[in-house]
């Protein structure tokens, strides 16, 4: 029996109520582009994943004339360009195997929210490049792309940013206002509840979007920082922990008179790290595409020193946006001083706890109609 697809109208992204906090633009030392080596690990460790599931699960047409590729969340590069070119090496040896001709022509789509620093995103486009490229501004939890025009969509380390953060989260007279913490731990049940409410929710229109766009037999694969197996809890994680430092570094702030409690107290990050179960449960719902394969990934830089000034660069290249939207961009040095400091007298607890980290994959094949 054919699934039932939701086909009302994606909301139009100015009726989107969302936050959009990109990553630090530009070149310089602490812009994203410099500090996303990271996330380059888990574009690497994903390659073979990437070309396991073009081999295996892919359906080609042998007409094909030009093959539509997206990278949803792509930011400023470099680390989008690498994936791109992972998929498009797939896909042409998938074409060779299976059709023994030319592969077709390759169109590369960079989707992220419209402030993304497109600029240096092209300025660093790869001269020599197997594609065409094009820059489609907009929030990936609508509908970005014409019904049926892709045949593979890639997502990696962006849809653990939420659309927004839960009202509740923020709201004084409810049981998971989030007083004196900048995020969730674990262990507040009312709170981790309301961020994986919200969480499944854009999740849900990230899926029926997707599900729009894509054609029948195309494939998407995504890479999300997660929960490793087990009854682990996310302030045991490494990430859990540098958001806790962040938080405690904000307090620190407080305490010396430079923002105000209050001020702490309305900043939460919208961000939800999921387990496994967490997606496995939301994509069966969403029913539109079946899971081909979940697991984690196998990250490089996973035995690898805790490099405690690399880190809080990183940190500050993903979080000064939303931090400066909020609390002003005059509060970054002193508090990313603060933070290193920290990160550093809890160098041996982070050495050993960043390893429980799990960098998450999934291979999902749109259904048929």
């Amino acid at each position: 029996m054919a699934p039932t697809i939701d086909t009302t109208p994606i909301l139009d992204i100015k009726e989107m109520p969302e936050e959009a906090h990109p990553m630090k633009g530009g070149d310089d030392l602490n812009s994203y582009s410099q500090n996303s080596d990271y996330q380059r690990g888990v574009i690497d460790a994903a390659k073979t994943i990437i070309l396991e599931a073009v081999n295996q699960k892919l359906d080609l047409e042998n007409n094909i004339t030009t093959f539509h590729i997206a990278d949803f969340g792509c930011s400023t590069g470099p680390n989008t360009f690498l994936a791109m070119q992972n998929i498009i090496e797939a896909v042409e040896q998938k074409y060779k195997i299976t059709f023994q001709k030319t592969q077709p022509e390759f169109h590369v789509f960079f989707n992220d929210h419209i402030n993304n620093d497109f600029n240096i995103l092209f300025r660093s486009l790869p001269q020599k490049r197997d594609y065409f490229a094009s820059g489609v501004p907009g929030s990936f939890y609508t509908r970005v792309f014409p019904k049926a025009s892709l045949h593979f969509a890639h997502c990696s380390y962006a849809l653990h940013w939420l659309s927004k953060v839960p009202k509740e989260i923020q709201d004084k007279n409810s049981n998971a206002f989030n007083k004196g913490r900048i995020h969730y731990t674990g262990n507040e049940k009312h709170v981790v509840k309301e961020y994986f409410g919200q969480f499944q929710k854009d999740m849900d229109l990230f899926l029926k979007a997707r599900a729009q766009e894509i054609v029948e037999g195309g494939l998407m694969v995504i890479q999300i920082p997660g929960l490793p197996s087990g009854e682990v809890i996310f302030s045991r994680t490494g990430a859990g922990m540098l958001h806790a430092l962040l938080g405690s570094s904000l307090m620190e702030l407080v305490n010396l008179g430079v923002i105000s409690e209050e001020s702490v107290d309305s900043f939460n990050l919208p961000q939800y790290h999921p387990s496994i179960e967490e997606l496995e449960m939301v994509i069966e719902m969403n029913n539109s595409f079946t899971l081909e394969k979940i697991g984690a990934l196998n990250h490089p830089m996973k035995n690898l020193p805790f490099d405690v000034e690399r880190t809080s660069l990183q940190v500050r290249a993903i979080m000064e946006s939303i931090l400066s939207d909020h609390f002003g961009e005059r509060i970054l040095d002193p508090l990313f001083e603060i933070y290193t400091k920290k990160l550093q007298e809890n160098y041996n607890l982070f050495d050993k706890e960043i390893r429980r980290d799990a960098d998450l994959f999934l291979v999902l094949k749109r259904k048929s109609n």
